[in-house]
């Protein structure tokens, strides 16, 4: 039961991080691959069917860390509560920014809101990267399972690390990959061409960072991760756009899903000492809380995914990026 639960644990992040990691990077890029207000325009319209959906993953996360986990939930969010408040604000003010951007009149409205959605992506993407390397690192756990330290830089210190920074940076990159390899799949005219031409940068950038921290780590994971940002790069030059844009999906989902299992049985290392790191038969609920959560794992989880996939097929169709004449 305790591996199930984390193994859901596991695919909610991973889809979180994958579906919204798209809409992130669109948000990202509206502005700089939209030439005018017409492009920026269909730019965000390749995400507003489907971003709220998508951020659903992110309450299923912390909500069955919360229920099954609740030791692990509990040192998370006591230890990282600044930051994640401040995630919380970003994200209401890109969900303002995207569901006002059509309700005001003129360009100059639209272009703040284009502004307001792309600075709170950006606030986004890189606050989660350097949440997500202290995942990987740990927080400062005690003996007895809290985590220690006092006022603002119990929860600051553990995001302003040369790990964190580097956290941050490889989920820019990632949302960016994500995002031009997601618009250059879902529009045409300009637009389509701009992305996919991105994304073939990127994805070459990329290749070649990786490459190099995977020699000097001697991480075969990073090296593999190289080869597939590569292989994004050549299906986005060769016009691929679905394999382009699944490429990159699985190069984060493999990221997503590194992060929380390098530890093995261990969910949140201590940065203190090894052995006050918290296990996940530590961190796991009560059998029978266990039990009955799992009831309604059972009949909700295929239900979101079924929905969910309906509506990306709904939606399927390119949003024109060219002026068409009327």
């Amino acid at each position: 039961m305790i591996t199930f639960w984390f193994s859901v644990v596991v695919l909610a992040w991973v889809l979180f991080f994958v579906l919204e990691g798209f809409d992130f990077g669109v948000g990202v890029l509206g502005p700089v691959l939209g030439r005018d207000d017409h492009e920026r325009g269909a730019a965000v319209r390749t995400i507003g069917p489907f971003w709220d959906g998508n951020e659903v993953w992110l309450v299923a996360a912390i909500g069955v860390t919360f229920a099954a986990f609740p030791a692990w939930y509990g040192a998370l969010l006591s230890g990282l509560y600044l930051p994640m408040v401040v995630l919380l604000l970003l994200l209401a003010v890109r969900g303002v920014a995207l569901e006002f951007r059509g309700k005001g009149d003129g360009e100059r409205y639209r272009r703040r809101a284009d502004l307001a959605l792309a600075v709170s992506s950006l606030g986004i993407v890189l606050l989660w990267g350097a949440l997500l390397a202290v995942f990987a690192r740990g927080l400062a756990l005690g003996a007895d399972g809290q985590v220690t330290g006092a006022g603002l830089a119990r929860s600051l210190d553990p995001i302003l690390t040369l790990p964190a920074l580097f956290g941050a940076l490889a989920a820019l990159h990632a949302a960016l990959m994500l995002g031009a390899t997601f618009l250059s799949l879902r529009t045409s005219g300009p637009l389509r061409h701009r992305a996919r031409t991105l994304a073939r940068r990127l994805g070459t950038v990329g290749a070649v960072a990786l490459v190099v921290t995977g020699s000097a780590t001697g991480s075969s994971l990073v090296l593999a991760a190289a080869v597939l940002s590569f292989a994004a790069a050549v299906l986005a030059r060769t016009g691929r756009e679905a394999l382009a844009f699944t490429t990159t999906a699985l190069t984060v989902a493999g990221a997503v899903t590194a992060v929380f299992t390098t530890h093995g049985a261990v969910v949140l290392p201590s940065t203190l000492n090894p052995a006050w790191s918290l296990t996940r038969e530590a961190a796991a609920a009560t059998p029978q809380a266990l039990e009955l959560i799992t009831w309604a794992g059972v009949l909700i989880l295929p239900g979101v995914l079924a929905y969910q996939a309906f509506s990306y097929w709904v939606f399927r169709r390119r949003v024109a990026s060219d002026r068409v004449p009327s």
